[in-house]
């Protein structure tokens, strides 16, 4: 019922420093490219820098027709595999990053959330933002207590427009918990139940000792890596989505 309307896309650096933030600003890179190619509106609400080199997160709202129906062909974990540009040993590493996507909630879709259940913290505005972007504590950072879930964001120029955008991603958090619950107690009803693992990735990107993207849902790959990271995801989508749409019944 979302499929027709924007995302929340995020991305994530997973356990392995500073390879795999390394990664996720490969991914970052390659996913705005394809939202570029696309056409799609993109607008950075949220951005944690490396430490060293890449980003640990990166939040984007995501806006154009059927932007949340395709990406979410993109939701999991990405492993990377290749020589490491930060070994001095030129040793081969595998790194890993996640990617989370949510449908941009409408003003209109009841969530019920306590004031009481809130924990908003303001900080100072930083990272992708550049010089556009004030100085002072704009940035907002909300905590729904109960779940322990975050959304914060940082490139609006006033605490008001910042605290909106944060609380609109918080929803859209809370909004994927609800259907993925009722999803899986209708699975359960019908005896087809099983966990979602975090742990095991959707799609490998192998660079060396040769170049393979494999997509480990529904076998498609292709040899042709780089292209691959220069935003040619289509392939990628079109068999996500091949393989899915007999689950939904569309």
């Amino acid at each position: 019922e979302y499929d027709r309307g924007g995302a929340i896309f995020a991305i994530h650096a997973g356990a392995g420093g500073t390879d795999s933030q390394d990664w996720a600003e490969m991914l970052q890179r390659m996913y705005l490219r394809w939202m570029e190619k696309h056409n799609y509106e993109t607008d950075i609400i949220d951005f944690t820098p490396g430490e060293e080199a890449g980003i640990k997160s990166v939040t984007v709202a995501v806006g154009g027709r059927y932007a949340y129906g395709y990406l979410q062909a993109e939701k999991g974990v990405h492993r990377l595999v290749r020589l490491s540009p930060f070994d001095s040993n030129n040793r081969r590493h595998t790194s890993f990053a996640m990617v989370e996507v949510l449908p941009q909630v409408d003003d209109d879709i009841e969530i019920d959330i306590a004031p009481s259940d809130l924990k908003i913290d303001t900080f100072k505005a930083g990272g992708a933002g550049g010089q556009s972007v004030q100085k002072n504590d704009t940035a907002v950072r909300i905590t729904h207590l109960p779940t322990g879930i975050v959304a914060s964001c940082q490139n609006q120029r006033s605490q008001t427009q910042n605290r909106e955008t944060a609380m609109k991603v918080l929803k859209a958090r809370l909004l994927e918990i609800k259907e993925r619950e009722k999803a899986e107690k209708l699975a359960d009803l019908r005896g087809e139940y099983t966990k979602a693992e975090w742990g095991s990735q959707i799609r490998s990107y192998v660079l060396h000792p040769y170049q393979m993207v494999k997509d480990h849902r529904t076998e498609h790959e292709t040899g042709n890596a780089s292209a691959v990271l220069d935003g040619d995801l289509d392939g990628f989508i079109q068999a996500y989505l091949r393989a899915n749409v007999g689950e939904k019944g569309d």
